[in-house]
């Protein structure tokens, strides 16, 4: 018999001390007494008891304390041991440690995602051999392959894009190294899960997807980042950007045309993460259908507890000493009755934290918001009104009061645990989005997976919206449903952000922020086709009836002086006799020809030609259009209206996804 806490044991050493104390304490008190009382009144004034029952409760409270003392010392007995064996597979992970892998067009950013991909793999394949390989410009393998998921969980924390010695992104070497480190195995088939953005500048491609297929490797493709993409970070360069050779900002995008084709050309398949696709469920169901082996395990050790053996007489023995050491005579009915009222189990009235929870399992959940409002309004502690805030908020969230589930979880952040502020942003962020989405379809947005809306029926709430906001006036209710549903969501987003800046592995809010910005861009794309349709609905001007305006506008206006008008007569007279061109110059006989200048003469009467320069009327520019159509305008607002019409920034930002470029050398 062995003890797995024998430090217990120091503790016998006090009950003898225990002992001898009491039998101090008792001689002390009868000398106490022998010198008070005369020796001739002590039997009629003292009546002494037997003091044999009061040492037997003693003995017994003792040898209670050292069974205690023995139990938690713990003795087993070792029963021999056992080596597990279970039946696995070879799961091969390769993460990309470029540096591209820094960049956050994914929060927080795609080396991020990808640990917390690999982190469900390992919880969803318990049974497998998993081994580690990571890439850039040359790929290396941190962890082999073993049962030991732990092992590898401890790498990948540790992983960062700074233990890749070479820059760049050789996804051939990747294959390669697997491949080589796969067929060792002796297995026939074996699987290879590759994460990484799909930026392959380095190495051979095809001709390790021929290596990997004849090998029997299936590769399963995991694309972290968006097409967008984003500026790679480098805090050696100004802006912590990184800068290529020409002098422009690097941007990386997603590859995921590379990615598919390693994956299907390897008979696999290609999934891109937190885009709702259930990736360990992939991974697992493409693994299953691969050859298993017997595989031996830890080799555990059998023991056997006995510390549940010493437990019992411990009790036997407390409650001998508690029957041994009571004085019987001073019990009376009314002593038996009082200890059958505190014995007899009544039914009293929980406290308030009880009863809130209470209130809160039975689904009576404006109880349970007034009650835990009480609660933190009443507390002292911080961390205490906090955690009573959130209970506050979760009642009020699940009564479908959204509002008042919001201002409980704001009053939630004032604290620094971090396990309440996780807490309090996520559901700040749920809240948030529950307010908006009542906002647009009246209702609540559906948990259940089976009940959620498709695209379709979001796109017509929203086209019904703003079909009745198109029908109000300009300050219409619907243009502030519109602006508070876009405030509500794009404040879900922040929270989302906040929460997962504190615990960056919790999938629930990262589908949740994936799915707030869905809806968000597509309500942008409603907004843009609405805004095109009203813009196409407007008339376009007709140049019939603006051109007679025009010629007036230009006979009639003021900055022209009237003055020279008569001088400009002979000079084009003068200009007609060394110039053969009669029929112009007349302008009546040529009316049934070209009668469109008749309020447009100046522009085309060629004796004009001696002094049109200086004589051109400024609303005019070089091609003898009119700038400006309207008389009364002034140059102020006429300078503002072309600066309007050709504003940029009314063609929308652009995204820095969109910029195509070519880089000479890539080390990202």
């Amino acid at each position: 018999m062995k003890l797995a806490q024998p430090a217990w044991l120091i503790l016998l050493v006090l009950l003898p001390l225990l002992g001898a104390g009491a039998f101090a304490v008792a001689r002390l008190r009868r000398r106490q007494w022998a010198e008070f009382v005369a020796p001739r009144l002590r039997p009629t004034l003292l009546r002494r008891g037997n003091p044999l029952p009061r040492w037997f409760a003693l003995a017994l409270l003792l040898a209670a304390c050292a069974t205690i003392i023995a139990a938690l010392a713990r003795p087993y007995a070792d029963a021999g041991s056992r080596t597990e064996k279970s039946l696995g597979r070879n799961v091969l992970i390769a993460i990309d440690l470029s540096r591209s892998m820094r960049v956050t067009d994914v929060k927080p950013d795609r080396l991020t995602q990808a640990k917390v991909v690999i982190y469900e793999l390992l919880e969803a394949m318990p049974n497998e051999r998993i081994g580690l390989i990571g890439f850039a410009g040359d790929a290396y393998e941190y962890a082999p392959l073993t049962v030991d998921h732990n092992a590898v969980r401890e790498t990948v924390e540790q992983l960062d894009e700074t233990w890749a010695p070479m820059g760049g992104s050789n996804l051939a070497e990747a294959v390669r190294l697997a491949t080589d480190t796969l067929r060792k195995t002796g297995q026939k088939n074996n699987a290879l899960v590759i994460i990484s953005d799909g930026d392959q500048n380095d190495g051979d491609l095809d001709d390790m997807i021929y290596e990997a297929r004849h090998s029997g490797v299936y590769v399963l493709a995991v694309g972290v980042g968006t097409e967008d993409g984003n500026y790679v970070p480098n805090a050696d360069f100004p802006g912590n950007r990184m800068i290529d050779r020409s002098g422009k900002a690097v941007i990386s995008q997603l590859h995921p045309d590379v990615m598919r084709k390693l994956a299907s050309e390897t008979r696999g398949s290609y999934a891109t993460a937190g885009s709702g696709t259930d990736i360990p469920a992939l991974v697992k169901s493409a693994v299953k259908d691969l050859d298993a082996f017997e595989m031996e395990g830890r080799e555990r050790a059998i023991s056997i507890e006995f510390y549940q053996w010493l437990l019992f007489p411990a009790i036997l023995f407390l409650l001998g000493a508690i029957v041994a050491g009571t004085r019987w005579r001073g019990v009376n009915a009314t002593t038996i009755a009082l200890a059958i009222c505190v014995l007899t189990p009544v039914s009293t009235r929980a406290d308030e934290v009880s009863a809130a929870k209470l209130a809160l399992q039975q689904k009576r959940y404006p109880d349970a918001r007034d009650a835990y409002r009480n609660l933190a309004e009443n507390h002292r502690s911080d961390e205490m009104k906090a955690r009573f805030r959130i209970g506050e908020a979760t009642a009020a969230y699940r009564n479908g009061d959204f509002r008042d589930a919001c201002a409980a979880y704001s009053q939630a952040l004032l604290t620094d645990h971090s396990g309440i502020l996780e807490a309090s942003h996520l559901g700040l962020g749920a809240s948030l989005f529950q307010v908006g989405w009542k906002n647009l379809a009246g209702k609540t947005y559906p948990s259940n997976a089976a009940e959620v809306p498709d695209m379709k029926s979001f796109d017509d709430q929203v086209r019904k919206l703003l079909a009745d906001m198109s029908a109000e006036k300009s300050d219409s209710k619907g243009a502030k449903t519109i602006k508070a549903i876009v405030t509500n969501w794009v404040d879900a987003i922040r929270h989302y952000d906040s929460g997962l800046d504190i615990n960056p592995t919790n999938r629930t809010a990262l589908e949740n922020r994936r799915v707030i910005i869905t809806y968000l861009k597509r309500l942008r794309e409603l907004l843009e086709e609405e805004k095109q349709k009203t813009e196409d609905s407007i008339p376009p001007p007709d140049p019939e009836q603006s051109d007679p305006k025009l010629g007036n506008s230009e006979e009639t206006a003021p900055k022209e002086d009237p003055k020279e008008q008569p001088k400009e007569k002979p000079d084009g007279d003068q200009g007609n006799k060394n110039k053969p061109k009669p029929k112009p110059s007349d302008g009546k006989e040529g009316d049934d020809q070209n009668p469109k200048p008749k309020n447009g003469d100046k522009e085309e009467d060629p004796n004009a030609e001696n002094g049109s320069k200086k004589e051109k009327p400024k609303n005019e520019s070089k091609d003898g259009k009119a700038q400006n159509s309207n008389p009364d305008e002034t140059p102020e607002d006429q300078a503002k209206r072309i600066l309007k019409e050709n504003a940029d920034m009314e063609k929308g930002p652009l995204t820095p996804g969109r910029r195509e470029f070519r880089n000479p050398e890539k080390d990202w």
